[in-house]
């Protein structure tokens, strides 16, 4: 192309109308979907700040920190490696997938943590069981200016925001959006290369629950 041609086809990418009011909002797609359950955010916080007075998150990696809600039957979560599971990624310029930590069977993970029960949290974990194989659950906060690392995981995810702000994003497969926390539950297909990242001031809150499907072979 000519310089001439250059400079009008740059032209016209910087003449379009750019899109900056929806990203303040919801955008799903496959890999996304806000479902039809909700709860209620006023008392999932409440609950939260109830739990939080009685137990500290654990720091699972460098400025992402978890708190299990769910345990397997007879285990504490201390002596077990509850918090983070397996995971695949790459990490390198030959783009070779590597697993990491190991697998764990989410269907063990059946009992409520002592802390949570009584709480709203147990009226939650009840309507996902009842409805979806549910295996742990946890209490995800993502610190500011923080994201994780780009990785996918053996099973598909239930995300619920406790507290958020319009710059926590959450990416599957090259797909970004933000999760309102209004209460509702959102289906992330994190079988697909994933990152959750927060580029706003305030700290992340997320209750996800793992959904205890055989692991995906692609």
């Amino acid at each position: 192309m000519s310089i001439t041609e250059d400079k009008r086809e740059l032209n016209s990418y910087i003449d379009r109308k750019v899109d900056i009011h929806s990203v303040a909002s919801f955008k799903g797609n496959e890999h996304i979907i806000r479902l039809k359950l909700k709860f209620d955010i006023k008392k999932i916080r409440e609950a939260l700040d109830e739990v939080k007075a009685k137990s500290e998150f654990k720091t699972a990696a460098s400025g992402f920190h978890a708190l299990a809600m769910t345990r397997r039957k007879n285990h504490t979560v201390e002596s077990d490696k509850d918090l983070v599971g397996r995971y695949y990624t790459r990490i390198d310029e030959s783009y070779e997938e590597v697993a990491k930590d190991e697998l764990i069977d989410e269907s063990e993970f059946t009992e409520l943590v002592d802390v949570f029960k009584g709480t709203y949290f147990e009226t939650i974990h009840k309507e996902l069981s009842a409805r979806y194989p549910i295996g742990r659950v946890r209490i995800l906060e993502k610190d500011s200016f923080n994201c994780n690392s780009w990785h996918r995981d053996p099973e598909p995810r239930i995300h619920i925001p406790i507290y958020t702000n319009p710059g926590a994003l959450l990416i599957i497969n090259h797909h970004c959006t933000h999760l309102p926390a209004d209460g509702s539950a959102y289906f992330t297909d994190t079988r697909g290369y994933h990152t959750a990242l927060n580029g706003g001031i305030e700290s992340r809150t997320h209750l996800v629950a793992t959904l205890a499907y055989p692991e995906y072979q692609p």
